[in-house]
């Protein structure tokens, strides 16, 4: 970089004329240009310019110097501007990693506004249960849910998510006797085994104890939309996250089982590698992901509202 400087302080006293114009289109003083370019003049071993007392003008060594480096400035003034414009602008591939759940609710929706408004972009998705390697490259950007552990890796909250117990319709009046977590004891569970203890449930109350309940399984499975499924089937109750059954609550498909009692919540985040820059397409796409956020829980604090 030292070297370009001296370069372009070169080609300003060609073009000026003088050392004393030089310095005043670059906004430095007569005796800088004079030193970086005699310096110049010693790296190289040639001299470059003839000095008089009323102009500068290049040698033949010099003329030919000066039109190579006029080249070599304005391909690295496009590459800059070049670079500079590609960082303005969302561009480029834009790899992306979440869960199943999340992803197929919220992600693909942003995504699909997102390659929609910025079509210089071009998405990849990665949806499943199988954390991605980000130090590794694997993904630009992670969309992780829950609780995050402590790393190197840079995150960013965007929302939170309530957990919520559920179940079909059909086992309503099973359910009609029961006011407490305790009294859940004997229903069938479907336990989402891809959550780390997928049985053990601590129930929260405004005015009572909390209440931790171990549930026992009637199925098993390790895939949050086959768990879904298997509940609106009539296989069970199973805790499931907001964002995943908000509509079918709403079209009445499924019930909140116990809403006098809440779940502990959990934090929905972009996660990133480090970087001292962050590409715009990443910028971007975080950004509207939060948005989305922030209208989904919006809609979810209405409806509470409404059915309060």
């Amino acid at each position: 970089m030292r070297n370009l400087n001296r370069l372009a302080y070169f080609v300003a006293v060609v073009d000026a004329g003088s050392f004393t114009h030089a310095a005043t289109r670059l906004g430095i003083t007569k005796a800088v240009v004079s030193q970086q370019v005699a310096q110049l003049e010693t790296e190289l071993g040639a001299t470059l310019l003839t000095r008089s007392t009323r102009k500068v003008r290049p040698t033949e060594a010099g003329r030919i110097f000066y039109e190579r480096c006029s080249l070599i400035l304005r391909e690295a003034e496009d590459a800059w501007g070049e670079l500079a414009q590609s960082a303005a602008e969302p561009r480029g591939v834009l790899r992306i990693a979440a869960t199943n759940d999340y992803g197929c609710q919220v992600v693909v929706p942003v995504a699909t506004d997102f390659a929609s408004r910025y079509p210089d972009c071009q998405v990849e998705l990665m949806l499943g249960d199988r954390p991605v390697d980000l130090a590794a490259g694997e993904a630009d950007l992670a969309i992780r849910i829950g609780w995050l552990p402590d790393s190197s890796l840079k995150a960013r909250r965007i929302g939170a998510f309530r957990q919520l117990l559920v179940a079909d319709p059909a086992l309503q009046a099973r359910l009609a006797p029961r006011r407490a977590p305790a009294d859940l004891a004997g229903l069938p569970f479907v336990a989402n085994t891809a959550l780390r203890d997928p049985l053990l449930w601590a129930f929260s109350h405004d005015r009572l104890p909390q209440q931790q309940v171990r549930m026992t399984p009637s199925l098993s499975i390790d895939a949050t939309p086959a768990v879904l499924r298997a509940v609106c089937e009539g296989g069970g109750l199973s805790v499931l996250p907001d964002f995943f059954v908000a509509e079918l609550l709403a079209q009445g498909r499924l019930i909140h089982v116990l809403p006098d009692w809440t779940l502990p919540s959990g934090g929905i985040y972009s996660v990133s590698p480090m970087a001292r820059f962050r590409p715009a397409k990443l910028t971007a796409f975080v950004a509207m992901l939060a948005e989305a956020e922030r209208k989904r829980a919006a809609g979810m604090c209405c409806r509470n509202q409404q059915t309060a």
